[in-house]
């Protein structure tokens, strides 16, 4: 199984670097890897010897795991910090961050890559957050007895580690030191599968959301666009998303819209402009005048998102036509009623809020428009579902302060 294994990830790699000639984020990463023994040895060159490395698949886990880099830091402040990170979108965006010494890519799995990179690294404690569950890491952390753990995981049945055929990708999991998860029924499938070092420690995505509220968000020219009118703050979207806003805009005169899109390219960009007719404005070009005319501002800047959505009475997460949604606690951190569309039941948050009433799903543009024009209508049902939004972060708070304590007690610097 594992030549199968190995033969899977290799056809993986060729097929990315087929790609490559086509996309440009398929090109990154492909270029990104080029050379990467040399440029990691470079890195660590007159780094502290004392090691950690913290990996994220991109930077949806980075933000998520930042709570708990943030605190290793201060844990273990003689360490040299090796970030990695899988996609092009996580390194490209935090290729300096300044919690880490070393920002890299992580090179594909593999039998002699594996074990050339934690040769070069020698970490004495390694994290990976939520998930990137490579065989041949895990293989040679857990010969090598490296502390191995894993932050803020999420396990559903159907996943193939608990299939009657995934007996091998389950080895993956028991080779984890230690497994941080999110809630009391992943602990139960894992123990059910005979992996019984777990613990539920929570997300810590709560703690990075309750973070980010209380960061000074200096925006004037969005601050002057959005003190008249109502003001909806859409995050992350698609097409689909954005026909959907599009039509919700044109039924009410007083409605404005801050629009993340998810892909910023110029041509991602123009279509969007398109969708809604002409009254829109770019962020990085915007001036006074230019906010007071349009209805749309488009933020055409990378990092802004989760800073945004302070400003509307409403929020919108987009992804909910594709693949599924991106992250909602972003927005409900802010106690505002939530929309989003119907690929959600993947993510528990999304399907709590929907319990509570203050995550909203649209499946057409007429519930978009009938829930929005319900909201509008009623002050006081508006306010509870803000305040239901609220509690439902707060009380969930906590997640990094657990895995720290444990870090303390059985790992101290």
């Amino acid at each position: 199984m594992e030549f199968l294994y190995l033969l899977a990830v290799e056809a993986y790699g060729l097929g990315i670097r087929i790609a490559a000639l086509f996309h440009p984020k398929a090109k990154d990463w492909v270029e990104g890897r080029r050379n990467w023994s040399r440029k990691l040895k470079e890195q660590l060159q007159d780094k502290p010897a004392r090691r950690i490395w913290f990996h994220c698949p991109s930077l949806g886990e980075f933000e998520q795991g930042r709570p708990v880099l943030e605190q290793i830091r201060k844990q273990y402040p003689d360490h040299c910090i090796v970030l990695t990170f899988f996609s092009p979108s996580g390194y490209n965006a935090r290729k300096n961050e300044k919690l880490a010494d070393v920002v890299t890519y992580m090179p594909l799995d593999g039998k002699i890559r594996s074990k050339k990179f934690l040769r070069m690294v020698n970490p004495e404690l390694v994290f990976f957050v939520k998930y990137d569950f490579w065989y041949f890491y895990g293989k040679q952390m857990y010969r090598q007895k490296t502390p191995f753990f894993c932050v803020s995981a999420n396990f559903r049945p159907g996943q193939i580690f608990f299939t009657a055929w995934g007996r091998f990708f389950r080895k993956i999991l028991t080779r984890y030191t230690h497994i941080f998860v999110q809630d009391q029924s992943s602990l139960e499938l894992l123990y059910k599968n005979a992996i019984p070092s777990v613990t539920v420690s929570g997300d810590t995505r709560f703690d990075r959301v309750l973070e980010n509220k209380e960061r000074a968000a200096d925006f004037p020219l969005l601050q002057q666009f959005c003190e008249k009118g109502v003001v909806m703050v859409a995050g992350s979207t698609w097409p689909a998303d954005d026909k959907l806003l599009a039509d919700l805009l044109r039924t009410n005169d007083q409605l404005k819209l801050v629009l993340v899109p998810h892909e910023i390219s110029e041509p991602g960009l123009q279509r969007v402009e398109q969708q809604f007719f002409g009254k829109t404005i770019r962020y990085s070009v915007a001036s006074e005048n230019d906010m007071k005319k349009a209805r749309v501002v488009i933020i055409d800047t990378i990092g802004m998102l989760s800073l945004l959505y302070r400003f509307g009475k409403y929020s919108y997460v987009g992804g909910g036509f594709g693949r599924g949604i991106h992250n909602i606690l972003e927005a409900a951190v802010y106690g505002k009623p939530v929309f989003f569309g119907p690929n959600f039941k993947k993510f528990r948050e999304a399907r709590d809020l929907k319990a509570m009433g203050c995550g909203i799903v649209v499946k057409k543009s007429s519930d978009l428009k009938a829930e929005f024009s319900k909201l509008e209508a009623n002050a006081d049902e508006y306010t509870k579902l803000s305040l239901k939004s609220q509690k439902y972060i707060e009380d969930r708070k906590g997640a990094t302060e657990i895995l720290m304590n444990f870090l303390r007690m059985n790992y101290p610097s």
